[in-house]
């Protein structure tokens, strides 16, 4: 499966990762993935892969804090919802 190649921040506490851009895209090299320039644009397999792989992180930046949805439940937690 190829994967794309993202860019973003780290949000510590939590470990969540908020993408700012894709920025390569690595191909599989499998003529079987539709993502890959080895894949042949007439195939008609209904069995190839359609999608991405997981998405490659690469931390440009690090927050010592919960990213902003954990921070949303955290404070509907507190509010006993």
């Amino acid at each position: 499966m190829c994967q794309q190649v993202a860019e973003g921040t780290r949000w510590t506490q939590c470990g969540h990762f908020q993408r700012h851009l894709v920025v390569a895209i690595m191909d599989c090299g499998s003529r079987r993935c539709e993502r890959s320039v080895r894949h042949t644009p007439s195939c008609r397999e209904h069995s190839c892969i359609k999608n991405y792989g997981p998405e490659i992180q690469k931390d440009i930046d690090a927050v010592a804090d919960l990213c902003w949805a954990c921070r949303a439940a955290e404070a509907r937690r507190r509010q006993g919802r």
